[in-house]
């Protein structure tokens, strides 16, 4: 077996400095701007699930469809709510009995929840990919994967796809869970935590690897398309040499744009995994594609704006340098992201300016916002899912 090692993105600035020999070197978070809000966004309602991810590097995330939202913690507490009045309608319980008092196994879940259809998708650091009847939360089948479920199961053509900690992407049968094929995605022995969920689109996943590359894969046969590296290994330490592509690629009138660790973001055509342009710019966070703009946060905490056409920056917002930002989200006009200490910072997407901030929970966030419907939700770290609206 491979020995690997993964390292969490929140820790690379401190690893980094463990050789500082001055106090100009060292890696300082920026103090909290302060605005005058142009808005006051409103908590509809507040919910706690569980324990959440406690002190664990987890992109662990809540899912929503139709009127129902659901949320989970790392341990295996899922809950279903009703997404206007906050009403739990069902709980479950994931973690593994034992028989003994207070000795359950928690099931580490990770990546995400996912919705489709009749059933609630989730994986686990056990190597395991679970679904879940939306009606009651009851197990329809449960499945062993390659390794650890760490990206966020992904549906389509009747297929779950899974992207595992050891770099293999897994479609597994949407109705029983029955692995169908497996590709390995090549890994090297460091690694950053995390793996790129696929985009699908056309009979096509593309997925980002550990190895710097951008891969498309056949969805009825898991036969290999093309591949594209859009980061080199550059540097002299390990950590200079980080070229995961972690975060979702996404497909935009047939160009796949992607970003990479330590890499460049690029926009490739969606036929042949060709490079449109490129620019020397790293992130693991998802980024927002819209008609005209590439929203990103990259791996200082910039938020920066590119013309999609030909990835020239229009703005930069910088004065969340190193807060630990998550993915950002679109909602109502406006781009949002999370940081580490827990406050939501709503930019205007024109200029990159402050529109409003607001202190959400005080143990921080690291999963992105998800849009549900007409509003805004985000779990804290602590496991509570907040409900937002402008």
């Amino acid at each position: 077996m491979q020995l690997r090692k993964t390292l969490l993105v929140g820790l690379v600035a401190s690893v980094l400095l463990a050789g500082c020999s001055s106090e100009q070197d060292s890696v300082v978070m920026s103090p909290l701007p302060k605005i005058e809000n142009q808005f006051n966004p409103r908590v509809v309602w507040d919910k706690s699930v569980g324990n959440g991810i406690g002190d664990y590097y987890s992109h662990l995330s809540p899912a929503w469809q139709g009127s129902t939202i659901y949320a989970a913690d790392r341990k295996g507490l899922v809950k279903a709510f009703d997404i206007d009045s906050g009403k739990e309608l069902w709980s479950v319980d994931l973690a593994e009995k034992t028989g003994l008092l207070s000795a359950n196994l928690p099931a580490l879940l990770s990546g995400g929840l996912t919705v489709s259809g009749d059933h609630l998708y989730v994986g686990t650091e056990k190597a395991k990919v679970i679904a879940l009847n939306t009606a009651n939360g009851e197990i329809a089948w449960e499945s062993t994967v390659a390794g650890e479920a760490l990206s966020r199961p992904v549906v389509d053509e009747g297929l779950v796809l899974i992207h595992t900690g050891n770099g293999m992407l897994q479609a597994l049968n949407e109705a029983n869970g029955k692995v169908l094929w497996s590709v390995n995605m090549d890994t090297p022995p460091l690694s950053v935590r995390g793996e790129s969920a696929p985009a699908t689109a056309y009979g096509a996943a593309i997925v980002g690897g550990d190895n710097g590359r951008v891969s498309a894969v056949l969805l009825s046969q898991g036969q290999l398309i093309w591949q594209q590296r859009i980061s080199q290994l550059t540097g002299t330490t390990d950590i200079d040499r980080l070229n995961d592509v972690d975060m979702t690629p996404v497909i935009s009138n047939n160009v796949v744009y992607a970003i990479a660790y330590n890499g460049n973001l690029v926009a490739m055509d969606m036929r042949s995994g060709q490079i449109i342009w490129k620019r020397d710019l790293g992130s693991v966070n998802d980024m927002v594609v819209t008609d005209d703009n590439i929203f990103i946060v990259d791996q200082e905490s910039r938020v920066l704006s590119l013309r999609k056409s030909d990835g020239v920056t229009l703005w930069v917002q910088d004065e969340l340098l190193h807060r630990n930002l998550t993915a950002p989200e679109m909602y109502n006009g406006y781009l949002v992201v999370g940081d580490g200490e827990g406050y939501l910072h709503w930019l205007n997407t024109t200029d990159g300016k402050f529109m409003a901030q607001h202190k959400v929970d005080g143990s921080g966030l690291l999963s992105r916002p998800v849009v549900a419907s007409d509003k805004l939700m985000v779990q804290a770290k602590d496991g509570t899912v907040y409900l937002y609206t402008r």
